[in-house]
């Protein structure tokens, strides 16, 4: 089987690690690691919703996404400073939202918010999937916090499912798992995979880079993302102490 620089095999994701809990101030929080990928996730929970869904007995779920000035290998202006959200962090923030609550039964959650905020401090591709896996276990400690305050109904099932991300793409021909930025800059084709903990996809962001792939490579990509989340399931519940 093909051997990547790393070491690694095809269908082999990074080294991952989830420190669950890593902010104190934060109703829930997580730093995850995808190899030299690293995401700071963090839960805010408020009783209240926007302007727009108030009376309507449904919760919110929302995400924001921005990457630290030397989370890259040149400083980066903070977004701030422009005056000007980038279309980018715009993308991903909706994505991080979108995958979230794909899972959430928003009335079960009731007339209460959360909003996760994903902050990379080092970029090495895959920054957006790390996110949304991380997000989704700091969701998880924020739901349960205001289970605690009773903001939550004690025996709401608020989480239906779990959810994870990972990258894909074809490099010399060859589908890979989980690729670090050597790989991804240098990928024929490019893929963003999101699944639910039950297998079902939540999202597929596909790119040919350099040159068009056919059904049996997209295939072979999506295989690899669905049995690359169902491992990234594991690390999360490993995380949040429960079982698979």
């Amino acid at each position: 089987m093909t051997q990547r620089a790393d070491g690694r095999t095809p269908d082999q994701l990074r080294p991952i690690t989830i420190e669950r809990g890593w902010s104190s101030q934060a109703e829930g929080s997580a730093l995850i690691s995808f190899g030299g990928t690293k995401v700071l996730c963090t839960a805010s929970f408020t009783n209240g919703v926007p302007r727009w869904l108030t009376g309507q007995g449904k919760g919110w779920v929302t995400a924001e996404y921005a990457m630290l000035p030397r989370a890259t290998n040149d400083r980066n202006q903070r977004e701030s400073v422009k005056g000007k959200i980038g279309g980018r962090t715009h993308e991903i923030s909706r994505l991080i939202g979108r995958a979230l609550r794909a899972v959430v039964d928003t009335k079960a959650l009731g007339e209460n918010t959360i909003v996760i905020d994903c902050d990379v401090l080092q970029a090495d591709g895959g920054t957006r999937t790390a996110a949304i896996t991380g997000a989704y276990v700091a969701l998880a400690d924020a739901i349960e916090w205001g289970r605690q305050r009773k903001f939550v109904g004690q025996k709401s099932r608020v989480l239906i499912d779990s959810v994870a991300a990972v990258s894909v793409g074809i490099i010399d021909g060859v589908p890979m798992l989980d690729l670090p930025y050597v790989e991804d800059s240098r990928a024929e084709t490019d893929m963003n995979v999101v699944v639910t903990g039950r297998g079902l996809f939540v999202e597929v962001q596909g790119t040919a880079e350099r040159a068009p792939f056919d059904k049996r490579e997209l295939d072979a990509l999506l295989e690899l993302g669905v049995n690359g989340c169902a491992a990234l399931r594991d690390h999360q519940l490993a995380a949040l102490g429960q079982e698979a």
